[in-house]
């Protein structure tokens, strides 16, 4: 069998190799016989019930502690929604009114109910719900073996003889966060993404993993040897010894780059002819501000203030906002910090607000749409940036932009804020830079009129891809049609630096393909010249950076646009960076930056 027919491809979500014989894990809900009680027995389930519910929680408990010591306080709060899962009363209620109308035995109820709302969220189309599938069977299945007096999958690794890859339809964070390093060196998963939770804390404890592989249960059995390579999101089943010393040479090659890379850190970010390209750090939570600047970031160009709300049974007043902006700002002194309004509603709506289940939210209500209104909270956060501006360089974004007009009275708001505050005898800026987010076609399309009105122009790859392509970027399904090197795309990528460079207005691009090396090169070429990255990633595009001159990266960049594919302009691509950049050290294949902490190789 070649090589080619071995080889299967999925998600990478942690990078890394690994080898070793795999093992098969059967992460499911167990089969619960039907069984009814007598009705004197019915009180004696629900108490049955809650003891199990009080075991689990504790148990979760457990986990979270251990996840705060291997993977980090905000990975720990996965934990707290499966927590919130055993206290919601709704949820409890309807298994005891099982328990009791019924008479079903408690773990039937739990299943018969887990069912249920397992349907009702896979209908619901909302990514934000199929994201906690994972949770809710999780929780269920721990609930149900312990009612059952039965050892959970979570013990398998005590079997073990020998480092092995875990393969599983689906993993929990519950069951990835137990994992013996030592013991298991790789994951494959059928389902799940990026953005899963066990995805998430296999990357913060430094497993290679790979999620969305479709099959993989049933086309690797247990005890087949694999090469695990998390950075490319391949699988290689029954290595030859040749293909070993391979995979053992490339994480020889990556572990060499990543010393150049902590080497980059404290050096300029400008490319072999001298061009400075301003690298800036994207943050979702304070405690990445630390990891942006000891990264060499110059700035913020995305500051997601979206934490501030979820999780909250309240909106953040002014004073709380002012604050935080303000520490931002005094983090990067000299620097700008760039504010993106709140991105509410698709998957993000808030405790604050209840709003009907719309059949498409990531075409409904969202983002500028709810800003503009809800003035009150909108008019809240601009006087918060307006007064924090006084000590930092602070420009606001505006997520989600489709119209002129949203821009015209957001400025129109921010020139009565102002004002107000001036009335009111507040130190705040009179005003602040303001941008659009080049995130849909349209906005792409009016790239030269927004341009006019706006200060500056920030292009969300993500959502960009996602719109243009009718591509869920959250569907495993669909992850190899999601590329932001389709022709499609690439063709408004250039439509809008071409737009912002006729206006004289500055571009960058905040989304997740300005930190891929392959992307970050065709972006030079297509003329920006900022680019807003995860923290991890900034020192390997700083070193990219350094490595290749702007005439390599406009000829690249012209080459791929003149593709009729995304998986040809990507080899144009690979061809004329490996020709500027020492391909030993660089693997041009790598979809996925290793950041702070990789997976070894383990043997």
């Amino acid at each position: 069998m070649s090589a080619a027919d071995r080889l299967m491809r999925g998600i990478g979500v942690s990078p890394g190799i690994a080898m070793g014989p795999t093992m098969t894990v059967r992460w499911a809900l167990p089969e619960v016989p039907h069984r009814v009680v007598p009705r004197k027995q019915v009180e004696k389930e629900v108490r049955r019930l809650r003891a199990a519910l009080k075991d689990v929680k504790k148990q979760l408990g457990e986990f979270r502690a251990r996840a705060v010591e291997r993977a980090g306080v905000d990975e720990a709060r996965i934990f707290d929604a499966q927590v919130l899962m055993l206290e919601d009363r709704e949820f409890i209620n309807g298994i005891e009114e099982l328990i009791r109308e019924n008479h079903l035995t408690a773990e039937k109820a739990f299943e018969f109910k887990t069912l249920e709302v397992r349907d009702l969220w896979s209908a619901a189309g909302n990514p934000l719900l199929k994201e906690r599938l994972a949770d809710l069977t999780g929780v269920a299945i721990r609930v149900i073996h312990h009612l059952m007096h039965r050892r959970g999958a979570a013990d398998v690794w005590e079997s073990l003889s020998e480092p092995s890859i875990l393969v599983a339809r689906e993993l929990s964070p519950g069951l990835t966060v137990q994992l013996d390093r030592d013991q298991v060196v790789g994951l494959i998963s059928e389902e799940g993404t990026r953005t899963s939770h066990a995805a998430i804390l296999a990357h913060s404890i430094g497993i290679p993993a790979i999620f969305g592989l479709r099959g993989a249960v049933a086309r690797i059995k247990s005890g087949t040897k694999v090469i695990l390579d998390g950075t490319r999101g391949t699988v290689l089943v029954d290595p030859t010894p040749d293909e070993v010393a391979e995979a053992e040479r490339t994480d020889t090659r990556r572990r060499e780059l990543s010393v150049r890379l902590e080497e980059a850190v404290t050096q300029p970010a400008n490319t072999v002819d001298g061009v400075h390209i301003a690298l800036r750090g994207n943050v979702d939570l304070p405690n990445e501000l630390e990891d942006a600047k000891a990264h060499g970031a110059e700035g913020v160009g995305l500051l997601r203030t979206e934490f501030l709300i979820t999780g909250h049974s309240e909106l953040p007043d002014e004073e709380t906002q002012t604050t935080y902006f303000r520490h931002v700002g005094e983090t990067f002194p000299g620097y700008p910090v760039v504010v993106r309004t709140y991105d509410l509603g698709g998957d993000k709506f808030p405790a604050p607000f209840r709003t009907p289940v719309e059949p498409n939210p990531f075409l409904g209500w969202r983002a500028i749409r709810v800003c503009l209104d809800e003035p009150e909270m909108f008019r809240t956060q601009i006087r918060a940036v307006l007064r924090a501006a006084v000590t930092g360089n602070l420009q606001l974004m505006i997520p989600l932009v489709t119209r002129l007009d949203e821009i015209e009275r957001t400025r129109e708001m921010m020139h009565e804020e102002a004002a107000r505050l001036e009335k009111q005898g507040i130190a705040a800026a009179k005003s602040v830079p303001l941008g659009a987010m080049v995130e849909t076609p349209a906005a792409a399309v009016l790239a030269d009129r927004l341009a006019e009105i706006s200060d500056f122009l920030s292009v969300g790859t993500n959502d960009l891809t996602q719109y243009t392509l009718v591509v869920d970027r959250a569907n495993a399904r669909l992850a190899d049609r999601f590329t932001p090197h389709d022709p499609s795309v690439l063709r408004l990528l250039k439509l809008v630096a071409e737009a912002s460079r006729a206006a004289n207005k500055p571009a960058s691009v905040c989304g997740e393909m300005a930190s891929e090396p392959l992307s970050a090169f065709l972006l030079l070429g297509l003329g920006y010249e900022t680019l807003s990255v995860a923290p991890p990633a900034l020192p390997l595009i700083k070193w990219l950076i350094r490595q290749v001159t702007m005439a390599q990266a406009r000829a690249a960049a012209d080459a791929a646009l003149a593709a009729r594919s995304a998986a040809l302009a990507l080899d144009i691509l690979r061809f004329a960076l490996t020709e500027a950049v020492d391909e030993t050290l660089l693997d041009p294949d790598a979809r996925l930056p290793a950041g702070r902490r990789s997976g070894s190789l383990k043997l």
